[in-house]
């Protein structure tokens, strides 16, 4: 292996590989099912693929428009204005990225500057922080209480500072399936007030919320839309996670920053896959009946563990589900975690992960986004744990 003529000073250098990789490449190693990294195991709809491929035949194969090509922002504007009653101009307001990734990297590299203090709510999902300590800001965590993973405001307050730049929220939040209510973004509006705190929401599982509850956007509170930019995903809500295709909004003074940063770090989004999903976005049933399909495979999935000796945790969106295992060992949850895969032949991801100082309630996450037939046999071999 050749090594490097260079003396390295890492910016991150408490950073190694991400757990999401760590965990399905043991998955792969051992033959286990795959609950652990988020994405489906099932093809999405026949119908986006050809949207896609007739944008390909018809030429739309160069460079589109760096903000996103306009067909694609304008059905964007249109959803949101259904959805949260919420006017974003297509034009300005608008950006199509690769990814929501992207979107919450360049985010903060466009508004945090070395030394800004940047409040994140642990269990805080794992790409926030390096994103926040590249550019040479500083995390300060605030908690979300187990087992019901709620903020408590109070201390929120107590975490602000003359440095605080940006607050990141999550909801659905991954890693817990929580749900931000709309007291809670009246209580973040009562905070921010008078100061020039960005909001960054990470709102990517936006329609997959259960029990017939309603989303509450950011985008949907004057207030907060104002100082916010907001995170959504492509790939969590048509199946397409490889596609890397999401979109932020955020008042035109804000995207204007965004951009700035968004030019030269992807500079633009595959032409004709966007021109696909704006095809394929006339039909609203597609998102709005998602709550629904991911509804079913809760349901399912939790029938799966009822005869287990997992403890199931409310999941309220997201296509995710913790679990307690404290009735079957006492192991740490990363070493449960490994046990699990290797040794029943199921992936999860251990929570702790998500806590800087590596908290453990003992919990682990499982995704759901999968065939039924899939998590049969995952159910399978749980329950004879």
């Amino acid at each position: 292996m050749r090594q490097p003529s260079v003396v390295i000073d890492s910016k991150l250098p408490r950073v190694g590989t991400t757990i999401f990789t760590v965990m399905s490449k043991l998955a792969a190693d051992c033959g286990a099912i795959n609950l652990s990294q988020g994405f489906p195991d099932f093809q999405a709809d026949a119908a986006l693929f050809d949207a896609a491929l007739r944008a390909m035949r018809d030429g739309r194969n160069q460079y589109p428009p760096m903000a996103g090509v306009p067909e694609l922002r304008a059905a964007i504007a249109g959803k949101v204005a259904a959805l949260y009653g919420a006017s974003y101009d297509a034009e300005h307001e608008i950006t199509v990225t690769a990814g929501a990734t992207q979107a919450i990297f360049t985010a903060i590299a466009a508004f945090v500057r070395h030394g800004d203090e940047v409040i994140v709510f642990e269990p805080v999902y794992d790409s926030y922080v390096p994103a926040i300590e590249t550019v040479g800001g500083q995390a300060v965590y605030a908690r979300l209480a187990f087992p019901d993973y709620r903020p408590d405001w109070q201390q929120l307050r107590s975490l602000l500072s003359p440095r605080t730049r940006m607050i990141i929220i999550n909801s659905p939040h991954n890693p817990s399936g929580s749900l931000l209510d709309a007291d809670d973004l009246e209580q973040l509006a009562a905070l921010t007030r008078g100061t020039n705190i960005v909001v960054l929401s990470d709102e990517v599982y936006e329609h997959i919320v259960f029990d017939g509850v309603r989303h509450q956007s950011v985008a949907s509170h004057p207030e907060l839309a104002a100082r916010s930019i907001v995170v959504s995903s492509f790939g969590k809500t048509y199946h397409i996670t490889g596609w890397k295709i999401g979109y932020v909004l955020g008042a035109q003074e804000l995207m204007s920053e965004f951009r700035k940063v968004h030019q030269f770090n992807v500079f633009t989004v595959n032409t004709p896959c966007q021109l696909g999903i704006a095809e394929y976005m006339r039909d609203a049933s597609r998102h709005l009946g998602l709550a629904a399909f991911y509804q079913q495979k809760r349901e399912f999935f939790r029938a799966q563990l009822h005869h287990s000796r997992f403890e199931l945790l409310p999941c309220r969106g997201s296509y995710f589900q913790l679990a307690r295992y404290s009735a079957i060992s006492d192991l740490p949850d990363r070493d449960f975690a490994y046990w699990l895969t290797r040794e029943v032949g199921v992936a999860v991801i251990p929570v702790s992960v998500f806590n800087h100082h590596g908290h453990d309630d003992r919990v682990v996450r499982f995704c759901f986004a999968k065939q039924e037939a899939t998590l049969a046999a995952a159910g399978e071999r749980l329950r004879g744990v």
